[in-house]
């Protein structure tokens, strides 16, 4: 009769009914007769050769494939729609190619290189990026987080190789040519293409700027050929945004030299903000007053200019030249003023025209920068990818990540053999691309096309531009960055954890090293979330009254008790991590630690059966010493009998986690509790069925799961009204 009942009851139960085993990926399917699916695991080594198969297969059909996704311009500008894009094209193109110029030029201030290579990176990476990005949108030049990276290497290796790091040595002179007289040279020998010759400061920080974005470029290509692009989950937003408001203290930092015009030694090493800061003051009072006028002036106009574009952004079709206008006041002023012949002013210096003849990257250097690579490579490709994402998103078209990381790494890798250094997509240049009409990549050629102009013909009319200028473009560029420090509240209100690793990541990347703070940002945001599991959310259930429903009771009024069962919830995956924290909170919620209530028991039991003896043998005991200690004799009792686990927030079990489950469930039975679990995903039941919980042959699994809490308080309500019985 109670068989009869319990089919009734549970027959959605029963597991040839509903439970589906998943255990690979590539799985062959076949039914059998009662209806259940049984997956086949086809072997590892059948997939590894059906997969070479088909990749290493050469036909002319597929090489055209991989030529075509190696280079997607051969896909979609044949299609290109001239009358409807070339336009938005053509005007978004120029105002980036306008913007860069200027920002090439402030940005070889923070790499510790010339000009010229600055504007040398802005032109290949456009030109290369062309050839293979998907992304319609994305910018990719110089990005001033990689500029400081790179700056940082440089003044090191510089300095390692007894050059001296004083910016304005020779600041007016070409020294862009070889030249074995220069008075700051080093023994270090430079053999590239047959030629051997002593290197100055000059091109031994080239030496070092190529090498080591060469190895970026060959690390990204690397994580593209291995598709290793899972990397950058790890880094989170915080941890991105944190890094990048950290840099850009250290960026603001460095630039403030050039604002005053002082002259200090660069720092190296840990706390570089910290020594800057202290050396700027110590310093203080040699500030040049022209530089000190003229950053006041350019800052104001920078900064007003930005406000209005950004108050009037609707209303403005393009963005305002603002940089492009200051730099050409600004340098117009200092030539005809000349600033520098009478009031010392640090200018620019000559920048050639035209292009240096191609050469090797210094891989003799490349030993000495690798692991300075591995941090550049995974920054420019994480900022590069959650770019094009974003604005793939926006548009309504894909991207693929693979070949966004095949790009940007031949973005570094081919331009390294021609004076460039690192590159990736940038937030700002971006913005704006979008924003003027950008439809595709051939904007990327017309921005390629101004800097070529200023390449050829324009760039030795920067000769007398002053450097605080530069500095103060780079400075007001940091706008957005430092903004972040005002979202910190609504950050903190939205989620407290991620402003805290938001904000160690922004104070280790400025007071230890940007490097550290990366690493330092992605260690302790995995802390975090290991911590998070380790100790997570528990609560016991109540019923929401009239409903199948039920809910935490600590956090909701008006909830019902069931009787006589505890439901509690864990709101993480169990493993050996916080299998401990999982038995302290469910014995301190539900109020009974089942190994001790068994020893006590036991002690109980033991006493009880000494005290029979004593009697036996004719002990008299006292009428009030009799009750108390039978009144002591009597076992806990509690108040329930079944405890329910709510396991929808276990998302696996490790083999800790199923241990702990038999042992809870082994333990509360002795103690005639029973153990039941709902809401388990097909993982969970998976490994319990590995793990033997269910009994052999799984015969106890539909006394022990269920589908819903409310089928399991069900049946424990059945059970002690006596309708089924085990």
């Amino acid at each position: 009769m109670h068989k009869s009942c319990h089919h009734q009851q549970h027959a959605e139960m029963e597991p040839n009914q509903h439970f589906l085993y998943i255990l690979g990926t590539d799985v062959l399917s076949e039914r059998t007769e009662n209806g259940k699916k049984v997956h086949i695991q086809i072997s590892g080594r059948q997939i590894i050769q059906t997969k070479l198969r088909k990749s290493c297969s050469c036909t002319t059909k597929r090489l055209k494939n991989v030529v075509m996704d190696f280079f997607p311009v051969l896909r979609w500008l044949p299609k290109y729609h001239c009358r409807e894009y070339i336009w938005g094209d053509v005007m978004s193109g120029v105002v980036i190619g306008i913007i860069l110029v200027p920002q090439a030029i402030a940005y070889s201030l923070l790499a510790g290189l010339k000009p010229i290579y600055s504007l040398y990176t802005s032109f290949f990476a456009n030109i290369i990026y062309f050839l293979m990005g998907t992304s319609r949108h994305v910018s990719v030049g110089i990005f001033s987080l990689l500029s400081l990276m790179v700056g940082q290497v440089v003044d090191r290796e510089l300095l390692l190789a007894g050059f001296d790091l004083n910016d304005d040595d020779d600041a007016i002179s070409n020294s862009y040519e070889w030249n074995g007289n220069n008075s700051n040279v080093t023994a270090f020998n430079l053999t590239l293409g047959g030629l051997s010759a002593e290197c100055g400061k000059d091109c031994y920080a080239i030496g070092v700027a190529t090498a080591l974005t060469f190895l970026a470029g060959f690390y990204q290509v690397l994580m593209g050929v291995f598709r290793l692009g899972f990397v950058s989950m790890y880094l989170s937003e915080s941890v991105l945004d944190g890094f990048a408001t950290g840099a850009s203290l250290t960026i603001l930092t460095a630039q403030v030299k050039y604002l005053i015009g002082i002259k200090i030694p660069r720092s190296q090493g840990h706390g570089i903000l910290l020594t800057t800061w202290i050396n700027i003051f110590r310093n203080i009072s040699q500030a040049n007053q022209c530089d000190v006028i003229t950053s006041v002036v350019c800052i104001a106009v920078l900064v007003a200019a930005k406000e209005l574009g950004d108050r009037y952004k609707q209303k403005l079709k393009i963005p305002l030249p603002t940089e492009l206008v200051v730099i050409v006041v600004a340098t117009l002023v200092s030539h005809y003023g000349k600033l520098n012949e009478v009031y010392a002013s640090s200018v620019s210096g000559a920048i050639p025209t035209g292009f240096i003849p191609p050469q090797l990257p210094n891989f003799n250097m490349m030993h000495r920068v690798a692991l300075d690579a591995v941090p550049l490579a995974i920054v420019g490709f994480a900022f590069t990818i959650s770019l094009s994402e974003m604005f793939a998103k926006k548009y309504a078209y894909t991207v693929r990540a693979n070949q966004e990381m095949f790009a940007i790494g031949f973005c570094n890798i081919i331009p390294s053999f021609f004076h460039c250094f690192a590159t990736s997509a940038a937030l700002a240049k971006t913005l704006v691309k979008s924003s003027t009409g950008c439809q595709t990549q051939v904007s990327s050629v017309i921005s390629a096309v101004v800097v070529l102009l200023v390449l050829l013909f324009l760039a030795p009319l920067f000769y007398s531009l002053q450097k605080c200028v530069l500095a103060c473009i780079i400075i007001v560029s940091l706008r957005g960055a430092l903004r972040k420090f005002r979202d910190v509240p609504q950050r903190y209100h939205m989620n407290k954890v991620d402003t805290l690793v938001w904000c160690v990541t922004v104070f280790s990347s400025a007071l230890i090293s940007t490097e550290m703070g990366l690493l330092i940002g992605v260690l302790f945001s995995m802390l975090c979330i290991v911590v998070r599991t380790q100790r997570p959310r528990t609560a016991l259930l109540g019923q929401i009254q009239s409903t199948a429903f039920y809910e935490d009771d600590w956090e909701y009024e008006s909830l019902c008790p069931v009787p006589n069962a505890k439901i509690f919830r864990f709101e993480a995956p169990l493993y050996y991590a916080n299998k401990d924290f999982f038995l302290k909170s469910l014995y301190r919620m539900t109020g009974l630690d089942p190994t001790l209530e068994a020893a006590k028991r036991k002690k109980n039991e033991k006493k009880q059966k000494e005290h029979l003896k004593e009697g036996n043998r004719g002990t008299i005991v006292k009428g009030s010493d009799q009750a108390d200690t039978a009144l002591h004799l009597v076992p806990k009792q509690v108040d329930f009998q079944t405890i329910i686990i709510d396991c929808s927030s276990v998302t696996f079990l490790d083999t800790a986690g199923i241990i702990t489950l038999k042992e809870i469930l082994k333990d509360y039975n002795e103690l005639k509790i029973t153990v039941l679990l709902a809401c388990c995903n097909p993982s969970v039941i998976d490994s319990l069925k590995r793990g033997d919980y269910f009994g052999k042959d799984c015969k106890k699994m539909h006394e022990l799961l269920f589908y819903s809490i409310h089928g399991a308080v069900q049946f424990a309500r059945d059970r002690k009204k006596g309708k089924c019985f085990h």
